[in-house]
């Protein structure tokens, strides 16, 4: 047993309320040392030999360069496995680590919040089919706090380094010190899974949290996101269409400067300045040059590409300007019910108390019990026939897992049964 799995099994550790734990102990170095970065194939295929062989669950993490780079690519891959030890492997040295993925194929991955590393793990062939997410696991089991640091803390017992989570991992050679936290963002990972399972287990959640994980493993990647430009910062001052073409046509621009340079886009043109260029629609170079964010650093050159786009979108005819708001599928927002259906904002309202007050007596967030955006499909077309199967079967038809069913579908029932017809 290590030190981390002793301090995993005392009885303070584990629950996440009750008395406060002793003072955390930092924990400075991996138990092996920082392990050399693995950047070719050579070496990567000592290291797919060595996980292959390894026993039991497999850390794996991942650090991006958000905020530097274009895309959310992985710039370097943590893992740590029983057998193994712990390795450091460079996407850029080694892109394709489907090799690696499929020595792990039969293992259960261990991640900390896996929906932010799996799309960049699947873009380099690494791909879990069974996993454990510590995050979630730890927001099921009624933790207030469930980043990585604090529940290595409150549930093992050790501090881990911090300051290089937001730093530019695309940098190479990689700095000692950030190599040194990326290992120690593995180091524990396994343990934390094994006391986590156990508290899961006591508190009677442990099947709950399976089927959430196995839910995480089966889903597909998410569909692009459409019209993303609708998402620039600060769109809710700009009112009208010919104003939401210019932000359209600056940001489309913009991303492809962006993606041609392999820099975030923020660092291209910032978001600001895409509002402000669309509010005053400026008809020269030199009118955009005098707003915000398009100041004395912009040169010529790139100040006449972005006019262009501006140009554009002034340019286009009334029909092919976009329109207010973005269409979608499923219920309005809810801040729209009470004058679209009023009945059906009384069935949000009932229901959402209930789900409330179920997660709280669960302690467990409300949006893990059931997904907000779940309750309100339910609740803008309820079933035919208000059953309690009916209303389960719904559930079920918008992805909702069987213990979020077994847990709502019968409040759920008595909530929309209980709403006064329409006059």
């Amino acid at each position: 047993m290590t030190d981390a799995q002793e301090t995993a099994s005392a009885p303070a550790a584990q629950a996440p309320s009750g008395d406060s734990p002793p003072a955390p102990v930092p924990l400075l170095e991996p138990r092996e040392g920082i392990p050399a970065v693995t950047s070719s194939p050579a070496e990567l295929a000592r290291v797919v030999d060595a996980f292959a062989a390894g026993t039991g669950p497999v850390a794996v993490d991942a650090e991006r360069a958000s905020g530097y780079r274009y895309g959310q690519r992985a710039y370097l891959v943590q893992l740590r496995r029983a057998g193994a030890g712990s390795a450091l492997v460079d996407p850029v040295g080694c892109p394709d680590l489907s090799a690696l993925g499929a020595a792990l194929a039969d293992a259960e991955w261990v991640l900390h919040a896996a929906s932010q590393d799996l799309p960049c793990l699947r873009e380099i062939g690494m791909i879990p089919v069974r996993l454990f997410d510590t995050e979630l696991a730890g927001r099921l089991a009624g933790f207030s706090r469930v980043g990585l640091g604090p529940m290595v803390e409150r549930v093992l017992g050790y501090a881990l380094e911090k300051g290089h989570s937001a730093v530019d991992w695309s940098t190479r050679p990689l700095p000692e010190p950030w190599l040194r936290y990326a290992a120690l963002d593995v180091e524990l990972l396994v343990d934390l899974r094994d006391a986590l399972e156990e508290e899961l287990r006591r508190q009677g959640k442990l099947d709950w949290a399976l089927q959430e994980f196995a839910a995480i493993a089966a889903a597909p990647p998410p569909p692009p996101r459409k019209d993303p430009w609708r998402r620039t910062s600060g769109m809710h001052k700009v009112r009208r269409r010919r104003q939401m073409a210019v932000v359209r046509e600056l940001w489309t621009a913009r991303d492809r400067v962006a993606q041609q340079r392999d820099v975030s886009p923020g660092k291209v043109l910032a978001d600001a300045a895409i509002v402000e260029a669309a509010l005053a629609l400026p008809d020269s170079a030199r009118a955009l040059a005098a707003l915000p964010g398009f100041g004395n650093r912009t040169g010529r050159r790139q100040l006449e590409h972005w006019q262009a786009a501006v140009d554009r979108a002034r340019a286009l005819p009334d029909g092919e300007l976009p329109q207010q708001t973005q269409q979608v599928t499923g219920p309005p927002p809810p801040r729209a019910w009470a004058d679209k259906d009023p009945v059906a904002a009384a069935r949000l309202a009932a229901a959402r108390a209930a789900v409330t007050a179920r997660a709280e007596e669960l302690n467990l967030p409300q949006e893990n019990l059931l997904a907000p955006d779940t309750v309100r499909r339910v609740c803008w077309e309820p079933p035919a026939e208000v059953t309690e199967a009916a209303v389960a079967t719904a559930l079920r038809g918008h992805g909702a897992r069987e213990w979020q069913v077994g847990q709502t579908a019968a409040l759920l029932t008595v909530a929309l049964a209980a709403t006064p017809p329409e006059e």
